[in-house]
């Protein structure tokens, strides 16, 4: 049987992570929503994987069905492929009574969760994470959006899924880069609110089996921060720590660098920063950079700080002459920060000083 979170907003749904669900998804959905028809969005590096046994169990389950595989890679997250999407589902028929299923990674997730947001004002969706990273972040919790010339994740909505189906086996044959994307990810949830998850990572021991327990961690903080502030108009903010820099190195590689690994570096520019300037203690900085290096990933970037913070402009963060950083105090306690656009490019630059101490 899979573990189970539920996530209580709106009329609430569950979170199933456990072994051998994409098999079963069809009648997990149909549970969940009862039969009707599908439409599967997927990339060309998942589709050839797994969307045959995802379109087998929704026919096996009384499901009609159609499907539509993009690109893989952030670049296809655009109002291209958005537009893309959303046509090939009218052609389909589909109508307000049906759903998207996302399968895939984080681009997909928000891609197609941002498409059922806006077709029709809204129609059913299930989100299907392939990668850690979507599993332990971004198909929980309602957040979908693409990415405009000006910033990544600009033009989106809130439309929380009908059903999140995680199935373990997808995650065990990650290429190591993907599975390194994800555990940046875990280790942030880790630094917000839950040292026993950090300690999993903190030894270097990267706990490819204990994957179940990773992601459940990193579900169940998330659920809970979603249900007291789902629109992220407080608590939730915490939860883009290492995103404004890390968004910013996304941006200035022009994206490839991936997102987990731009985060990893973003965790540990803002708790270098941080301890320069007094908002945590030195160890805290020295034992988050140490963990992320113990677990191959970056720490640092070659960008500098002048770039990071003219990348950075577009944040969704900002506001007026202002942005929030997101700031550690210690490892399970972190606080938001609002310091002035001209201070960031000073902020940054302490980050991307070398501490000498994470070895």
């Amino acid at each position: 049987m899979p573990a189970v979170v539920r996530v209580n907003v709106g009329s609430g749904y569950d979170v199933e992570v456990g072994a051998g669900l994409l098999q079963r998804c069809g009648e997990r959905i149909a549970r969940a929503l009862g039969p009707r028809r599908a439409f599967v969005a997927t990339d060309a590096n998942v589709g050839p994987l797994y969307l045959r046994a995802c379109l087998d169990s929704l026919a096996n389950a009384g499901f009609t069905h159609a499907s539509l595989a993009l690109p893989a890679g952030e670049a296809v997250k655009n109002l291209s492929s958005f537009g893309e999407l959303l046509e090939a589902m009218a052609r389909e028929g589909m109508s307000r009574t049906d759903v998207v299923v996302a399968l895939g990674g984080g681009v997909i997730g928000d891609l197609a969760g941002f498409a059922a947001g806006c077709y029709m004002r809204g129609i059913p969706l299930v989100q299907v994470p392939t990668t850690l990273l979507a599993a332990v972040d971004s198909s929980v919790g309602g957040k979908t959006a693409v990415d405009l010339s000006a910033g990544k994740n600009l033009a989106g909505v809130f439309h929380q899924p009908s059903l999140v189906l995680c199935d373990t086996d997808c995650l065990t044959s990650l290429p190591d880069r993907e599975y390194r994307c994800g555990a940046a990810e875990a280790i942030k949830v880790g630094i917000l609110g839950d040292e026993p998850l950090f300690r999993l990572f903190e030894d270097g021991a990267a706990p490819r089996d204990r994957l179940t327990d990773v992601i459940l961690h990193c579900v169940r903080y998330k659920a809970a921060v979603v249900e007291r502030d789902e629109r992220e108009q407080g608590e939730r903010r915490l939860l883009n720590l290492g995103h404004t820099v890390g968004h910013a190195i996304e941006r200035c590689s022009d994206f490839s660098i991936p997102h987990g690994l731009a985060v990893a570096a973003g965790l540990a520019i803002i708790a270098r920063a941080s301890a320069r300037r007094g908002w945590c203690a030195q160890q805290v900085a020295h034992r988050i950079e140490r963990t992320l290096i113990r677990n191959r990933l970056p720490a640092t970037t070659d960008f500098s700080a002048e770039a990071l913070a003219r990348a950075a402009l577009s944040d969704k963060k900002r506001s007026g002459g202002d942005i929030t950083l997101i700031t550690p105090k210690e490892v399970g306690a972190c606080e938001l920060r609002r310091v002035g656009i001209d201070e960031l490019p000073g902020v940054i630059a302490d980050g991307l000083a070398e501490s000498g101490e994470a070895a």
